[in-house]
């Protein structure tokens, strides 16, 4: 199972736009590559499983346990040629002081040599101690080579070259030279999704020619190579299938986790996209998911779309079972708002939701149930995390919620998960997969749901 683990001296260094290029690079070679996140984040992946050809997978210490991550990635990297594992901020960063969940715990978790990539601007000499501090702080890590990123030409490389040869012991594998080409387009929730970007395909085809070109991908190989394998994973737990389930999938939403998406399916259910911009009314389903996304990008014609808010709608009403994150809460209150902006929303949630310009909810979050859960997690703290720039107003203060929020932000700071009937809407993300997941219980209330209607034999 060869892999890498690509790393950084600090967040915004190029990480992402070198793995995209090194994903279709290593493709283009014929290859069957694997990409893996590191973190929370949604909106890598989509722009990961576009480069490599096949889907992307998080790995993250907050949500998931050592056996479970290790069990993940022996899945998926056991059928590729090579995985490619991509780091979040620096390679010592973390939110435990002792680094039990940094990017070095996961590297050393999975056995994965580490590729640094340095963000090399106004650099010189001052690039040898910062390796050598790196090495040097925890040397159970394997830091294998370091790319040298956006440096400035030629003379800038050869100073960079001459320094780190006089001073360590670690292979440059690349030099890529600061160029716009390198650039993928931002906002405010950080990269362009790259199920909406326009013509992202040509921008990634056009990354992994400059990576190509400048990123020494036969020695990559090798090192890749001589990682240890993993532990091997456990074994699928297959369900009672015979459902549909539908959920939101086009340019206005698209965060769910692949694994929690290949967890449905493994149970049997039938996942059905919906296009919230387009379809005129829900599919015949047993559920629904609405995930994350940018909704507020979409304010018009989301909210030109009156049939199939008034479908979703009727359908809470009448019990369908719907889980919505984020996003997917957004588009179930009465009405969304961003500036000069505003349209009403499907209104089963009695409030009204305002963008702002800096971040409400940000960071890993901890909930803890209330009596009004619908769907126990049978663990007394459920791990999540929330990315929103927007929040509630005018709520009524007789609401059912689902959650008291430990640490973060959520609905009200204190509160999240709206609960009504069979709905569950919360800012926070959580995993659907594994024992403290939603989608075990929410499965059930599907199956229950279904039975009512005479669909799924008792």
């Amino acid at each position: 199972m060869p892999h890498l683990y690509l790393s950084a001296a600090h967040k915004s260094s190029g990480k992402t736009t070198l793995t995209l290029g090194l994903c279709r690079a290593l493709r283009n070679r014929g290859l069957k590559v694997q990409a893996f996140k590191k973190g929370p984040d949604y909106i890598d992946p989509i722009w990961h499983g576009l480069a490599a050809g096949r889907p992307s997978y998080n790995l993250d210490f907050h949500m998931m346990h050592k056996v479970e991550i290790e069990a993940l990635f022996a899945r998926h990297a056991g059928v590729a040629d090579i995985s490619l594992i991509e780091g979040n901020k620096g390679l010592y960063d973390g939110m435990d002081v002792e680094g039990s969940n940094s990017n070095a715990a996961l590297a050393k978790l999975l056995n994965a040599p580490v590729l640094l990539v340095l963000d090399t601007i106004g650099m010189t000499r001052g690039i040898a101690p910062l390796i050598l501090g790196y090495k040097a702080f925890d040397p159970a890590v394997n830091i294998a080579g370091v790319i040298l990123n956006k440096v400035g030409g030629p003379r800038h490389e050869g100073k960079l070259r001459e320094v780190i040869a006089r001073y360590t012991d670690v292979p440059v594998l690349g030099v890529v030279y600061k160029s716009e080409q390198m650039a993928i387009a931002e906002r405010h929730l950080g990269l362009v999704p790259g199920n909406e970007a326009v013509e992202a395909d040509a921008r990634v085809e056009a990354i992994a020619s400059l990576v190509a070109a400048q990123v020494d991908i036969d020695r990559l190989l090798e090192i890749a190579g001589q990682a240890a394998a993993p532990r091997p994973p456990l074994a699928k737990r297959l369900g009672q299938g015979g459902l549909r389930i539908a959920y939101a999938h086009d340019r206005a939403f698209g965060f769910y986790y692949q694994e929690d998406l290949d967890t449905l399916r493994d149970a049997g259910f039938e996942l059905v996209p919906l296009n919230t911009l387009r379809d005129a009314r829900l599919p015949d389903v047993d559920g629904l998911l609405l995930g994350g996304g940018f909704p507020e990008m979409f304010i018009e014609a989301l909210a030109a779309n009156a049939s199939l808010r008034a479908d979703v709608a009727r359908q809470i009403e009448a019990g369908l079972p719907v889980y919505a994150e984020c996003g997917g809460l957004m588009f179930l209150a009465r009405s969304l708002r961003w500036g000069e902006r505003q349209g009403e929303m499907v209104g089963i949630l009695p409030g009204d939701v305002v963008m702002t310009d800096r971040p409400v909810g940000r960071g890993y979050a901890e909930l803890e149930e209330t009596a009004e859960a619908p769907w126990a997690a049978q663990t007394q703290t459920i791990p999540a995390h929330e990315f929103h720039y927007s929040h509630l107003e005018n709520l009524p203060s007789d609401l059912n919620y689902a959650y008291r929020v430990k640490r973060g932000h959520g609905m009200d700071g204190q509160r999240d998960g709206y609960v009504y009937r069979n709905l569950l809407a919360a800012y926070c993300h959580r995993r659907g997969s594994g024992e403290r997941g939603w989608i075990a219980p929410f499965l059930e209330k599907v199956r229950v749901y279904s039975r009512s209607l005479n669909r799924l034999a008792a």
